[in-house]
């Protein structure tokens, strides 16, 4: 349950209350309902993904699965910036031919007319 702050309306006295969200913000004492004190939260988000660290994008990105694809595509942008071309994409497609040439060799039309 989250605490909350209420100050006493003539003396400024504060006081804290732990209230399940569901509940209403009312503090009473003796017939004096208290004002609630709205405060800044502490915590800070880390919005900011390195393009380059795969544990830091697992970590941080958030939302919908098309969100995720747009995050992935706003670091591929970054990458490619910082390095000239996406060396992760580079990678997935190099990996990606290997394994497909390798159990699709059946596929791949044979030239060997073309080495004689």
């Amino acid at each position: 349950m989250p605490e909350y702050l209420y100050e006493h309306p003539e003396t400024g006295e504060q006081v804290s209350a732990w209230q399940s969200v569901h509940e209403e913000h009312v503090y009473e004492i003796d017939g004096v309902i208290y004002d609630r004190v709205y405060t800044i939260p502490n915590a800070s988000i880390d919005t900011r993904i390195d393009p380059n660290s795969a544990s830091e994008f697992r970590e941080k990105s958030k939302g919908t699965l098309g969100d995720i694809w747009d995050q992935s595509a706003e670091a591929s942008e970054k990458r490619t910036k910082q390095h000239g071309e996406d060396p992760v994409k580079k990678q997935f497609f190099k990996d990606y031919s290997a394994k497909i040439s390798a159990h699709c060799r059946w596929l791949i039309p044979r030239h060997d007319h073309e080495n004689a």
